[in-house]
């Protein structure tokens, strides 16, 4: 028999969570992991099982709810400069993930948003692609999908040189943690099963990052706007924080518990997941 993947175990708990929900509404999917662990084509791949089996899917990226670069530059200009880089809570459109997890248990059309990382901006709603509603499963994909606010003492001490040096008065992430805090727990709360792929620690992700950058260059025209290792190691950092604390304390709560190594295959007997 071969080994089970991260896609085998997360498809089982779905159905499983589905057959014991009983519920006509959507069934909503959390799925949260460290940037580069490779939610997306792990999200893909299960809808496409789901897609197989008669299921209506609606795939829901947290990366497409950034809000717009002039929006997050206006919030850099009113509270602090490095909102105007994407990442931590603060930097989306919670209201527009509530509607469309509204719209997603309607009868109609959806249109669902996309964010071009490489424009670094939301990309033309004439753009966004429509699926029919009502769906029977929304998988709600992101980097910090289903995580808590720190308590207050926790912010007080910089985990980097990002924090320690443009962020000395902790403005910033206090920011981020307050909306963490308010607007986010509203869009995690209709949340019906919650899933994390862990990764084996923070260092991991650089290199993680990396590659989907190298990707991303891949299928881009030449002279087309990327970052080197050195504007990655930057921009990862803006998610340092809010990443260590998922991995202390998601895993106690999460439904299932996905630990993969360095490669991202399963690092243990599926049996022993929660």
């Amino acid at each position: 028999m071969s080994p089970d993947t991260p896609a085998d175990c997360v498809l089982r708990h779905i159905l499983a969570a589905r057959g014991e929900s009983g519920r006509d509404c959507p069934l909503v999917v959390g799925l949260c992991g460290a940037q580069g662990i490779g939610k997306s084509t792990l999200a893909r791949s299960v809808a496409a099982q789901l897609k197989s089996r008669g299921l209506s899917v609606l795939l829901l990226g947290l990366d497409d709810l950034y809000l717009s670069r002039t929006e997050r530059q206006a919030l850099a200009e009113r509270v602090h400069t490095l909102l105007a880089t994407r990442g931590v809570p603060g930097t989306h459109d919670v209201a527009l993930g509530l509607a469309l997890l509204d719209a997603a248990g309607r009868s109609g059309t959806l249109a669902l948003p996309r964010f071009d990382k490489a424009q670094d901006d939301r990309t033309p709603p004439t753009s966004w692609p429509a699926i029919a509603t009502p769906v029977d499963i929304v998988l709600f994909e992101g980097w910090c999908v289903g995580a808590l606010p720190q308590a207050k003492q926790e912010l007080v001490e910089p985990v980097n040189d990002l924090e320690r040096l443009e962020d000395p008065e902790g403005i910033w992430r206090r920011y981020a943690n307050d909306a963490l805090a308010g607007p986010y727990q509203q869009l995690f709360g209709r949340i019906d099963t919650l899933i994390l792929l862990a990764a084996p620690g923070f260092e991991v992700v650089a290199s993680w990052r990396q590659e989907q950058e190298d990707a991303l260059r891949a299928t881009l025209p030449a002279g087309a706007r990327t970052m080197d290792s050195t504007r990655i190691a930057r921009f990862i950092a803006h998610y340092e924080r809010l990443t260590r604390h998922i991995l202390a304390e998601m895993p106690g709560r999460a439904d299932l518990v996905l630990r993969l190594d360095r490669q991202r295959r399963l690092d243990c007997d599926p049996a022993t997941f929660k």
